[in-house]
């Protein structure tokens, strides 16, 4: 390997990896199947994609193409070198708005030529639904279709020409007459013109195999077209020119409801004279809430264009009066649309959990039939999943004929395994028997590549074979698939993953306890690898601050599969590179909801840490950060809090402090309150206090305690206005709340008299740290003071987000042998739930101002902002906060090393929106983070809602 390496550097300008973590990046895309490479290249140009393959020719290594990693039939992996393209050859070489045409490299993501077509009312028809990171190279080896195939056809009737570099290192320009084609090809085909043109089925998603049949006279002799759907094993593509089409000016989509998906399928076919641009079709079970989608258990999307948004809506509305439906619903607004879609794209990666939160898994992903046969056919499927004990819930492209599924294969196990292989042989023939295509959009790859025969007979596979020697005669591009494949049941990427529990501190519950089913939730659809962030959402702010996959979700999973499956990542949990990837994680928890599946990278990053540190020395940060609150609490009970700060202001003295800590240097150290928001409580609370509404406890978290006091005080204010009795939690454990309440009567720990008056505490910064231990230590302790309240019905209302969101759930999942966590966890409320549930009543006063801002990534990923809106609505404060990050994320924006990507995170949506906001506009951070980065990057205070409405409540009294 060492020879091969050395000879790829010498030879290739682009990037050349052969270490750890650029092979584990690449041993898995979306399927079920893994394969370990030699070696990773990110080619600079086809110069460098020639010279590989000579190498590579010389050592007969080999090569495999890769776009973004999503192919769903194990065709992206391979055991030589892969060729990344999303680096380097990504662009976009031009775009010819008078041709419709556009000239793109091999890894140019679809979105970005959307982007740059849309303002020409152009765009690419194809658009599969993982447009934001797939690639054109990506596209064309798999001959991808996207939901607009009814209306645009596959990637194959979108290609006019391709740049090909053949396994044997010829360079070649694919067109119509044979342009292109290699010596040998043509003789091939004129020897088999009856065969082509009886040996192919007549559908639209007709994927399967080698398009040879395009090869035919009367199709043009079209090699550029043949070329597509190959999958990388005839040649690499360098670049491409593509026909783009013009996009309509206004869109409406029908949502219309059936009793079921049978009756959804055999709706579809008669919709298709209406012209439609997409007839999509998914049932219940893929659909988290039908709460934006009209009465049904199945649904039809069909979108419609025209010139204005009546004439859209009049076509879509054609379509519903033609319909028998049982609901319908037309949206023509773009925002609405693009939340409906929102449901169907996500529904790759929400099919792999069943409703009970079994595994499910692709495989037999994409058949196609003619749309005609879509209902007998689904019924047809629906007997042998039944036959064979398993469980799927179709979905997809109906007015295709074309069916996405994922199915409960236990592929853990051997008996498992044969069943898988029993069950795929038997649906190939019922595809068959229908007259359809074994693949429909993703390709065959390993997954149906063996069972070909069943579909073109074993004559039409040796053309195919033929073909391939022609192409490729040194067997060198991505063998395994399509011809002389690997069988279907082998390389399965769970085979290497540990049969026994890992022993790990988290509960996992959704998981079942188990590490390695946590870690098995990614299952390679990258949405984490978007670009931009789009609306709300957050995930992965590493990733675009980089752009590398070992900083996306979906590379630090790979790492950590890698990692349990022990041989490429030998070390384990003191695994360097599972480290090095997971540092620039944020924590932000964004991937626990923008995920389709799940994935909470922040909690597999805190157990990493605490096993990878166990017994050994801790970064400066861990100790600095880490343990915050009890650094702030020595201050507090010292009273040194306005040292601390006059020392943090002599830059000597806070050069020293952030070198001792881990600190970036870059960060000014944030001012400690001359006084606590508990001291300040103590001396309000001899204050008369509301009587008669409920109870709420306010939650003291360590940053508005010690940090931002005048939060608390402010939202003290603000819900007793609401009419609400407002308590902080006990100080002593087995005592009733500080500032009277229920009436509790309890007995005092007599043992707490010698420790003093303590704190609650979240012990979020213990679990972003990966201090576990003590954090379990702290929760512990907490769930102690918390005791007396757990026994009343009094709320827990808790400011800062990421406090709010430990508790809801780091807590139950940490001490998930502690029922009182789970008793805590439940009555955790932010501030604008708790006005909402308990004090419905309350109007809050009209500020009547802009706000701009940004929600708290763990608000958005584990509180949920409805109530927030809500509130915001109701006071006047108008405007959209921005989604993503604000890149500080509690202590990772502080460490050394992180400040820019913290920064860069920052620039994606916040610190923009600030800056563009009008004069009077409010900026509203509910989180300490946030508002900290605002003010160290911007210069501008953030406020939490608390207290744009205490001042909104005009002067005390």
């Amino acid at each position: 390997m060492s020879e091969l390496e050395a000879e790829l550097r010498k030879a290739v300008r682009g990037e050349v990896g052969f270490d750890v973590t650029s092979r584990a990046l690449t041993t898995m895309d979306a399927s079920n199947y893994r394969r370990v490479p030699l070696g990773v290249v990110a080619p600079h140009d086809a110069d460098d994609v020639a010279a590989v393959l000579e190498v590579c020719r010389d050592h007969m290594v080999p090569v495999v193409a890769r776009g973004g990693g999503t192919s769903i039939a194990g065709q992206a992996t391979g055991t030589g070198i892969v060729l990344d393209f999303t680096r380097h050859m990504n662009g976009l070489v031009s775009l010819d708005p008078d041709t419709r045409t556009a000239v793109v490299q091999p890894g140019l993501v679809l979105d970005r030529l959307q982007e740059a077509a849309a303002p020409h009312g152009l765009r690419f028809g194809p658009d599969p639904s993982t447009h934001s990171r797939c690639t054109l190279g990506g596209m064309i080896g798999n001959n991808s279709c996207g939901s607009h195939s009814v209306a645009w056809g596959t990637t194959a009737d979108s290609v006019r020409e391709l740049d090909v570099v053949s396994g044997r290192g010829e360079r070649l320009r694919l067109g119509q007459d044979w342009a292109g084609a290699p010596q040998g090809l043509r003789e091939a085909v004129d020897g088999e013109l009856a065969r082509l043109r009886t040996g192919f089925p007549e559908l639209p998603r007709r994927i399967s195999g080698y398009a040879l049949d395009a090869l035919l006279p009367e199709n043009g002799a079209d090699v550029a077209r043949s070329f597509c759907g190959s999958e990388g094993t005839l040649g690499i593509v360098t670049e491409a020119v593509v026909r783009l089409v013009e996009a309509p000016r206004a869109r409406a989509l029908a949502v219309l409801g059936y009793g079921d998906e049978g009756a959804a399928a055999e709706a579809a076919a008669g919709l298709l004279p209406y012209g439609p641009l997409t007839v999509e079709g998914m049932a219940a079970d893929l659909v988290p809430s039908t709460e934006l989608l009209p009465r049904g258990g199945a649904w039809l999307f069909v979108e419609t264009g025209g010139e204005t948004e009546a004439e859209a809506r009049a076509r879509a509305e054609a379509i519903v009066r033609a319909a028998d439906v049982v609901g319908s619903t037309v949206v023509t607004d773009p925002g609405g649309q693009r939340a409906l879609w929102r449901i169907r794209e996500d529904a790759s990666g929400t099919a792999t959990r069943m409703p009970d939160g079994s595994e499910a898994w692709p495989g037999w992903e994409d058949c196609a039939v003619p749309p005609l046969r879509l209902g007998a056919y689904l019924r047809d499927f629906r007997a042998l999943l039944t036959a064979h004990g398993l469980r799927g819930t179709p979905y997809g492209h109906f007015g295709d004929g074309c069916i996405h599924v994922r199915i409960d294969f236990d592929l853990l196990t051997e008996p498992g395994v044969a069943a898988f292989r029993r069950f795929s042989e038997e649906l190939a023939e019922v595809v068959v028997a229908h007259g359809g295509s074994l693949s429909g959009e993703h390709g065959d790859g390993q997954a149906r590549a063996e069972l070909l025969p069943k579909m073109y007979g074993h004559d039409m596979v040796r053309l195919f074979e033929r073909a391939k020697g022609v192409w490729d005669p040194d067997d060198l591009l991505n063998p395994g698939m399509l011809v002389r494949p690997a069988p279907l049941d082998a390389n399965l990427r769970f085979s290497v993953l540990p049969r026994g529990p890992v022993d790990v501190a988290f509960g996992y519950p959704a998981d079942g306890g188990d590490f390695s089913a946590a870690v098995r939730r990614c299952v390679g659809v990258a949405k984490c690898r978007t670009t931009s962030a789009a609306g709300p959402a957050v995930m992965c702010p590493s990733f675009r601050a980089t752009g590398e996959e070992e900083h996306s979700t979906r590379g630090r999973a790979r790492l950590l599969h890698e990692m349990l499956a022990g041989e490429l990542v030998t070390d384990g949990w003191r695994s360097t590179e599972v480290r090095d990837a997971l540092d620039l994680c944020l924590a932000c928890k964004g991937c626990r909801s923008d995920c389709p599946v799940e994935v909470d990278m922040a909690t597999y990053k805190a157990e990493f840490l605490h096993h990878h540190y166990e017994g050994r020395r801790r970064p400066a940060a861990h100790h600095s950060m880490g343990r915050l609150p009890q650094w702030l609490r020595l201050v507090a009970r010292t009273r040194t809090a306005p040292l601390v700060n006059a020392l943090a202001a002599v830059p000597p003295f806070a050069w020293a402090a952030k070198r001792l800590g881990g600190i970036a240097p870059e960060r000014d150290i944030p001012r400690l309150a001359a006084r606590t928001f508990s001291r300040w409580w103590e001396r309000r609370e001899k204050a008369p206090v509301g009587t008669g509404g409920d109870l709420v406890l306010l939650w003291p978290d360590t940053f508005t305690e010690h940090l931002s006091p005048s939060v608390g005080q402010a939202a003290v204010r603000v819900l007793e206005a609401a009419g609400l009795r407002v308590a902080l939690p006990p100080t002593v454990p087995w005592r009733t709340p500080s500032g009277g309440g229920e009436g509790v009567t309890v007995a005092m720990d007599p043992v707490s008299l010698l420790r003093g008056r303590e704190r609650v505490c979240c012990g979020l910064t213990y679990v972003s740290t990966g201090q576990l231990d003590r954090a379990r230590a702290v929760l512990r302790r907490t769930l102690d003071l918390m005791e007396p309240v757990l026994g009343t019905a009094a709320p827990v209302v808790v400011l800062e987000p990421s406090c709010a969101a430990a508790l809801r759930s780091d807590l139950p999942e940490l001490l998930h042998d502690d029922p009182r966590a789970r008793r805590l966890a439940d009555r955790v409320l932010t501030f604008a739930e708790a006005l909402e549930r308990h004090a419905p009543d309350w109007t809050p006063p009209r500020v009547e101002r802009p706000v701009v801002g940004q929600t708290h990534c763990h608000q958005h990923a584990v509180l949920g902002d409805a109530p927030d809106r809500r509130l915001r609505e109701a006071a006047g404060l108008a405007g959209e906060l921005s989604g993503g990050c604000c890149g500080l994320a509690g202590n990772f924006g502080f460490e050394k090393g992180h400040y820019e990507v913290s920064v860069a995170c920052a620039e994606e949506q916040v610190l923009p929106a600030v800056r563009g906001a009008g004069e009077g506009a409010v900026v509203l951070a509910d989180g300490f983070s946030c508002r900290t980065q605002l003010e160290q990057l911007a210069g501008v205070r953030g406020r939490h809602l608390a207290e744009v409405l205490a001042e909104g409540l005009g002067a005390s009294g």
